[in-house]
């Protein structure tokens, strides 16, 4: 029909493009994402969007009005036109502005948050300046209700991150606000529960809501126009009749004119795009050169020694662990997480570091660690080498540290989440300790024997299987009796003396268990020399005949000498 007309001026043939044009902007904008955005850009681009920015913006706001979950999408189509156009993002944002404030007099909640979430992702976008975000939450929050916070905390979820960077003192200021709705009590639980979500993900600095997406970061930040329009500007206009279809007297020149602006941008990117390629293809020469250089040298091989994949792994834990409402669902929510093998130490590691951190001891790390010991034995022998670690570096800890790693280790081996063979590294003697080891050693005890009680405690203790008494035999020396005499202070002093009774009897009937030891080497040594005397009979003998001859011949020169001398 618009071939067969000859006049390119009259107003049936401006019709007829007018409709053409409202159709075909309908249909790109409808079928916008996050694949094709790229392509819609530059087809909608081609179409006269000076002429169509009413149909434009109107369509704009149905689509993402019937599509709440592609308003990121729509945001980055504007954010791209509105380099080109800044009259288009203007007058988007300026009929987004006025939608809020007639769906806030009707209190038009899903409107509402329709509204504010394509608002918050064009501030995202820096289309719409950050002041408007912070008009709009402070606006939400003046006379709160649960309809009111419930937008608020939808529009900080999406614009969170954002505020958080670009305006760090008013965004505190709105959680400070935040926080005193949560004190007075005056709203339903439900909307309370959404507060503390806000918090807890404010705490995780918004992690699962980046402010944009890589695939929809198309403008530079030096390019973008942002509109400085405040939500309580009284003179906006909307600019209604651009959505209405009004013959142009000028129509052959503004489109020639629109043909040349077009013919400027597009011809701009396809010459970037040129420019790209020939510069892919020359790097990808010199990355197929550095390649094989690298095959023809594998010394060359690139090696990440920073550990990033690490530490984002104990990030990831550390959140987990202090977002949880409780151990069950801190549980949860970390057996999900996919461990390569050898890296299940690491989850024991943050959380003994967790529970260190924390200025008093909280049952709810000891739960955690019980539940995963429990659940898998991996986690029982890595605790194990975390309680070696701890024990031996002991010294280098603060009180408070020291005091809450040894309730955390007491609770594990009184719910027997943690075998008793852990003891083995405890070596009780003066030399073998330090004034920090035996403050650990003091809580340890002092915290088993509240789990336990004192009897069910040293019924444990002295049990007579062989492999008990190995664990304990560090704590409970015999092998001398100074080191079993400083066991035996050492546990009287703290209170649990009742624990050395055994060791009392055996330092009692050591002389005893001494003397009987030593009888049997005397008995011994009796009969060998029994034995010696019996083989050496003949010739104790035969030295009596000699000695008793040479007594004779003595006697008789006596004789002698008496006669001469008379």
């Amino acid at each position: 029909m618009m071939r067969d007309v000859k006049d390119k001026t009259s107003v049936e043939y401006q019709r007829m493009a007018w409709d053409a044009l409202r159709k075909s902007i309908n249909g790109l904008v409808n079928k916008v994402n996050t694949s094709n955005i790229r392509n819609i850009l530059k087809e909608l681009i081609a179409e006269n969007l000076i002429r169509g920015r009413g149909l434009f913006a109107r369509s704009c706001m149905k689509s993402q009005m019937a599509s709440p979950a592609f308003t990121h999408v729509f945001a980055g189509l504007v954010a791209v036109i509105n380099t080109k156009f800044p009259a288009l993002g203007g007058l988007l944002l300026t009929r987004i502005i006025l939608q809020f404030r007639r769906a806030f007099k009707r209190n038009d909640k899903p409107v509402l948050l329709a509204v504010t979430k394509f608002l918050a992702h064009l501030v995202n976008q820096r289309v719409a300046h950050e002041v408007i975000a912070l008009e709009l939450l402070m606006l939400l929050l003046e006379n709160p209700t649960d309809d009111s916070i419930e937008v608020a905390v939808g529009f900080l979820k999406e614009c969170g991150a954002y505020l958080l960077e670009i305006s760090p003192k008013c965004f505190q200021m709105i959680f400070d606000r935040f926080r005193a709705v949560l004190h007075e009590g005056e709203i339903d639980k439900r909307v309370q529960f959404m507060i503390e979500g806000v918090f807890a993900l404010r705490k995780s600095n918004f992690q699962g809501h980046p402010a944009i997406i890589s695939e929809l970061d198309l403008v530079e930040e030096g390019d973008q126009e942002t509109h400085q329009i405040s939500l309580l500007d009284k003179d906006l206009d909307p600019e209604s009749r651009l959505d209405i279809f009004a013959p142009d007297p000028d129509y052959l020149e503004n489109e020639k004119k629109y043909e040349t602006i077009k013919n400027s941008i597009l011809g701009d990117e396809k010459e970037e795009k040129d420019g790209s390629a020939s510069g892919s293809e020359e790097e990808d020469d010199e990355d197929e050169g550095e390649e094989e250089e690298d095959e023809d040298d594998p010394s060359q091989s690139i090696q990440d020694l920073t550990e990033t994949n690490l530490v984002n792994l104990r990030r990831t834990i550390y959140l987990t662990i202090m977002s949880s409402v409780d151990f069950e669902e801190a549980g949860h929510k970390l057996l999900k997480i996919k461990l390569e093998p050898g890296q299940e130490k690491e989850l024991c590691i943050m959380l003994l570091e967790c529970c260190s951190q924390e200025r008093t001891y909280l049952r709810y790390y000891g739960l955690l660690g019980q539940r995963f010991c429990m659940i898998n034995q991996v986690f029982q022998q890595h605790f194990d080498e975390c309680f070696l670690g701890q024990y031996t570096t002991i010294h280098r800890l603060e009180t408070n540290k020291l005091r809450n790693v040894a309730k955390f280790f007491a609770h594990l081996l009184g719910t027997d989440a943690l075998p008793w063979t852990t003891l083995e590294y405890i070596n009780l003697t003066e030399e073998a300790t330090t004034s920090s080891s035996r403050i650990f050693i003091k809580i340890l005890f002092q915290e088993l024997s509240e789990h336990l009680g004192l009897q069910k405690l040293n019924e444990r203790l002295t049990d007579p299987d062989e492999q008990m008494q190995r664990n304990v035999g560090g704590i409970f020396p015999r092998d001398n009796p100074k080191n079993t005499r400083f066991a035996i202070n050492f546990f009287t002093s703290i209170g649990l003396g009742g624990l050395t009774d055994s060791l009392r009897e055996y330092l009692k009937n050591m002389p005893r268990f001494i003397m009987e030891q030593q009888k049997p080497v005397e008995s011994s040594d009796d009969e060998s020399s029994d034995s010696e005397s019996s083989l050496s009979e003949p010739s104790s003998s035969s030295s009596s005949e000699s000695e008793s001859e040479s007594d004779s011949d003595s006697s008789g020169d006596e004789r002698s000498k008496k006669r001469r001398k008379k």
